[in-house]
């Protein structure tokens, strides 16, 4: 995988220049990460490392915090020059056909685990091999990562990435996101504080 282009994009959050991440240039669904003005890679960078979340992130389904988190951490990499790299592994990695499955499965009473385990996936088959790529393409040592996901944090451990420190990001409930946020929490040892 390698940088294949980029371009500055003015948002209503601040300036970023986006670079896309694919082995080839014909690619129609690449990794992106958004660069905050006033980036600087030597030292700890606010590094958000989210994964595509169409229901949210476009449509700003309620079933889920997914949509706010992005905005948050945009907001957040503009203040601190930070870094939002979007990873293209939709629903946990199961992908969007089945991730509206799982949810008529939700709807029927599983949890969001359950429901993913039910149609032969893991509770969560995110990869984030890519993000440390990205991350080092980009000349970052040590992050302060935007997340409450504990096994993201455990992921960058592993690499050649420093975690500085974590950036929560707490979205507070709607009814409709309540029951699933429970289990991220309960279930996947989200740190929420619900």
């Amino acid at each position: 995988m390698q940088r294949q282009a980029e371009a500055p994009i003015p948002s209503r959050y601040g300036s970023f220049q986006m670079l896309v991440y694919a082995d080839k240039s014909t690619e129609r669904m690449p990794h992106i990460a958004f660069v905050a003005q006033g980036f600087d890679p030597s030292g700890p960078v606010a590094v958000r490392i989210h994964s595509e979340c169409m229901t949210g992130d476009v449509f700003g389904s309620r079933r889920c915090d997914c949509g706010e988190q992005l905005e948050a951490s945009l907001q957040i990499a503009a203040e601190k020059g930070g870094v939002v790299i979007y990873l293209r592994q939709e629903g946990r990695g199961i992908g969007l056909i089945n991730k509206l499955k799982a949810y008529n499965l939700q709807d029927q009473g599983l949890n969001t685990a359950e429901a993913n385990t039910h149609l032969g996936f893991d509770v969560d088959a995110r990869q984030y091999d890519c993000a440390i790529h990205i991350l080092q393409d980009l000349g970052i040592r040590q992050v302060e990562l935007i997340t409450n996901n504990p096994v993201k944090v455990e992921a960058l451990k592993r690499s050649s990435i420093e975690v500085t420190g974590r950036i929560p990001i707490v979205i507070p409930p709607q009814p409709d996101s309540k029951q699933y946020l429970q289990t991220k929490q309960d279930l996947m040892g989200h740190l929420l504080g619900l």
